[in-house]
């Protein structure tokens, strides 16, 4: 990105502030509202180049009902903020309705993400914030993508990605990773979804992720087993001794920087992580990361633990993008009761994953 001598370099790299697309998701949920709650944070809005992706009009019309609301949070002025008004039809942005998706609002939304990723790919940004989408308007809109991670996937032309659920304990400082093997599946679809080849390009792109966006090259992975009790010597199901066991010693064979534990029983996995979570009881070497096989095995794990801030990232892209692992909430949107917290997340971690890829010390 950057060509200059190597005294130049190091001066631009400290004094980079990583600049950060903020796209505002469905414009009928909560995105606009978490984005000005989160931007009111001057720790957010000082330490970043931040613009925001959207609707002027919107983006104005939502401060001034939010404004109204009783016992709300500071909101960004809009005055102040980087905003670019992408273009879209106004048919489409007549037809929005606060907390209602449609076919406008998954149009208008996905019109959003389409300019941020090409911007970032042009090299205007160094990563996106992206707020949540409903992939049910996407699809009214004609837009068939199981969610946003697939079309960054399919815009960026890469066919090797995932997506990383992170959270850091507001308790204990602890970090929380975990990776999904397979994503938005029907559970019915998952066993025969998954195969060792599968499982090594995740395996491969979570190794990959822990060296270059947090730095580390050594260290444990935890892999879920399929079947309850792991398949209990194949009595409650045979992927695990047919195929996901001899699959993991061959990987452990071949990464021998990594100490890989599994498969371990989904119903105990999550022990240790909830204990380094929370610090309720001394956790001796918790897992660098996590690597579950299908969504809600993951998930809701994950949400137990950090509802309010973990972060959705895609990895394998040629960017960071990160979003709230939250939906878009549609019930409670413009009644200024949204949560920004996990928006503040999302912004944060992007900013320090761009900075651990330049080399910009954090």
């Amino acid at each position: 990105m950057y060509q200059f001598n190597q005294d130049q370099t190091v001066n631009i790299l400290q004094k980079h502030r990583p600049r950060l697309a903020l796209t505002i998701g469905d414009p009928a949920g909560i995105g606009l509202e978490v984005i000005l709650k989160a931007l009111a944070d001057s720790e957010v809005s000082r330490n970043y180049d931040l613009t925001v992706l959207g609707n002027r009009n919107l983006l104005l019309e939502t401060h001034k009902q939010l404004s109204s609301t009783e016992n709300l949070a500071s909101l960004a002025n809009p005055a102040l903020l980087k905003l670019i008004d992408v273009p879209v039809n106004r048919e489409i942005t007549d037809q929005i309705i606060l907390g209602t998706g449609n076919a406008a609002s998954g149009a208008a939304s996905f019109a959003y993400m389409e300019y941020a990723i090409a911007q970032t790919l042009a090299g205007a940004f160094d990563g996106i914030v992206t707020a949540p989408i409903a992939k049910s308007a996407w699809k009214s809109a004609g837009y068939n993508y199981p969610g946003q991670t697939e079309l960054l996937a399919e815009k960026s032309g890469v066919e090797r990605f995932g997506m990383l659920f992170v959270g850091r304990s507001p308790y204990t400082g602890w970090t929380l990773r975990t990776l999904l093997a397979t994503t938005h599946i029907p559970l019915r679809q998952v066993a025969d979804t998954l195969t060792p080849e599968l499982l090594a390009r995740k395996l491969d792109l979570l190794v990959e992720c822990l060296d270059k966006d947090f730095g580390i090259t050594s260290g444990r992975i935890a892999i879920a087993g399929l079947n309850p009790h792991s398949g209990e010597q194949g009595q409650l199901g045979t992927e695990e001794l047919d195929w996901l066991i001899p699959w993991l010693e061959a990987e452990r064979q071949k990464r021998p920087n990594f100490q890989l534990d599994g498969p371990i029983p989904p119903d105990t996995m999550w022990v240790k992580p909830s204990q380094a979570w929370y610090g309720n009881a001394v956790v001796k070497n918790p897992a660098d990361a996590y690597l579950a096989l299908y969504h809600d095995q993951g998930l809701i794990p994950v949400k137990l633990m950090a509802f309010d801030r973990a972060v959705n990232t895609s990895i394998g892209l040629p960017f960071v993008r990160t979003s709230p692992d939250h939906g878009t909430a549609f019930d409670i949107a413009g009644k200024g009761i949204a949560d920004a917290t996990s928006m503040k997340e999302a912004i944060v971690l992007a900013a320090e994953l761009v900075n651990q890829r330049l080399g910009v010390k954090q």
